[in-house]
């Protein structure tokens, strides 16, 4: 069995190294409570990754099902993108814009997922709150800002969108009112403000729900990965390398870092893409008042590989962007350095000021841009959740509890529309996937800078 996926510079996956990342650096204390597996067990579920989707499916099984799964997560909680990702919790899980859902999926379909995609933000506030997980909240509401005068009526059709479909005004800012209310950027030529976002400490949250899971009755088990899948006599027996898991479903949450020879079920169905991040120093009053933005907040642009920008609750400013196809040590920091540089350009009162943190990490890509939950076999043993498209913080929590409905045999609640449930469409060519991203980078960097 294939361990890894081999799309990308084995370093990449490597567990053993922390994340040398800001989170990591404030991320307080390991979940108590988690350990590794040793000897063999035998449970009625078990769920294969330890990030917000796994973790979540364990904690709702045992507190809305009362079944007690067992998780198990191939590095230390976290290590994954649930640990490293920018903190934006909103209205995530797809690429696929409001219009051409209802276009393939009908109006009511649509607007089911739009309900899900505000539950799961909702299901984040208030697992913080009952379980006492101290997120670090910090910022209320995306700012999408328009990053060229040209893309001023992206923001226009997309709150009419909003409005047509869902009835809720999004309010718009011109580029003086955005500058009045926020910051100032050569490349912030007005805002759509979308109010179902609040930013977190993504790894204190991880964290915070891992303990919550075992408080609750679930096993996690943590520097466990699963070796080999065996199926005899309608149960699935996994192996690790110091124990074995019997179960009677499985659940597989494993989003980016799903090894390709995990199960024949999946192969070819997922693409994973890089997506970077560098942390400034803490910048003082007066460096944030240079650049006209002095309050924590989220930011994110209209470009087809956005940048994803936070300015944190210690004053440093977190600074994100997708793209880039090669893995490896020279490649990250070639793409640091071009980070650094665009950071100056979009802020040039905070050209050059350090970084004390820089890295990056695998978001997952379904073909038809849209998350999925669904039965990998006929019998219903293997349930797959996965695919969030970059933008998985609630909607990954909201699907864990989705997925431990389904596995309990139930309906999700609150409901989710036929087209999420169902496994991700296979790529045509999957051996050629990564050839189609840099392709498609390649015509999306034309059209941000271009058109």
């Amino acid at each position: 069995m294939t361990i890894e996926s081999d799309l990308y510079h084995p370093g990449h996956y490597d567990r053993s190294r922390p994340v040398p990342s800001y989170w990591e650096a404030t991320g307080g204390p390991p979940p108590a409570g988690v350990g590794s597996l040793t000897g063999d067990i035998t449970t009625s579920i078990a769920i294969i990754g330890g990030g917000y989707t796994g973790l979540s499916a364990a904690y709702h099984l045992a507190r809305e099902h009362g079944i007690a799964a067992a998780v198990l997560e191939a590095g230390p909680i976290g290590w994954g993108a649930s640990g490293r990702n920018g903190g934006f919790c909103g209205l995530g899980g797809s690429k696929m814009g409001y219009r051409l859902m209802a276009q393939r999926f009908g109006t009511a379909e649509t607007r089911c997922f739009f309900e899900a995609q505000k539950a799961g933000v909702a299901l984040v506030r208030s697992l913080a709150a009952e379980e006492g997980i101290d997120i670090e909240p910090a910022g209320e509401g995306e700012h999408y800002l328009a990053h060229k005068p040209s893309r001023w009526h992206v923001l226009e059709n997309y709150a009419g969108t909003v409005q047509r479909l869902f009835g809720e005004r999004w309010a718009l800012w011109r580029k003086p009112e955005l500058e009045e209310r926020l910051l100032r950027s050569p490349e912030a030529h007005g805002c759509l403000f979308i109010p179902h976002y609040l930013g977190l400490h993504p790894l204190r949250y991880v964290r915070g729900l891992a303990a919550a899971a075992v408080r609750r009755g679930a096993s996690v088990f943590e520097r466990t990965p699963v070796t080999a899948w065996q199926r005899t006599d309608g149960r699935h027996r996994l192996v690790t390398p110091h124990g074995t898991v019997t179960a009677e479903r499985v659940l597989v949450a494993t989003n980016g870092y799903t090894p390709e020879g995990l199960d024949p079920a999946l192969h070819g169905r997922l693409l994973p893409a890089l997506s970077s991040i560098v942390v400034t120093r803490p910048l003082s009053p007066d460096e944030q008042a240079a650049q006209g933005w002095v309050r924590p907040a989220l930011v994110a642009d209209t470009r087809n590989l956005l940048f994803y920008i936070r300015l944190l609750r210690d004053g440093r400013l977190l600074f994100g962007a997708r793209g880039g196809t090669d893995a490896s040590p020279a490649a990250f920091a070639r793409r640091r350095a071009w980070m650094e540089r665009r950071l100056g350009e979009k802020f040039p009162a905070w050209r050059g000021v350090g970084i004390d943190y820089a890295w990056w990490g695998l978001v997952c890509l379904a073909r038809d841009l849209l998350p999925h939950l669904g039965w990998l076999d006929d019998g219903r043993s293997t349930l797959a959740a996965l695919a969030y498209h970059g933008s998985g913080v609630s909607f990954a929590t909201m699907f864990g509890r989705a997925a431990a409905a389904r596995l309990a045999g139930r309906e999700p609640d609150p409901p989710l529309p036929d087209f999420v449930l169902a496994p991700p469409p296979r790529f045509p060519v999957p051996g050629l996937r990564l050839t189609a991203l840099r392709a498609a980078y390649a015509a999306y960097g034309f059209k941000d800078e271009w058109l």
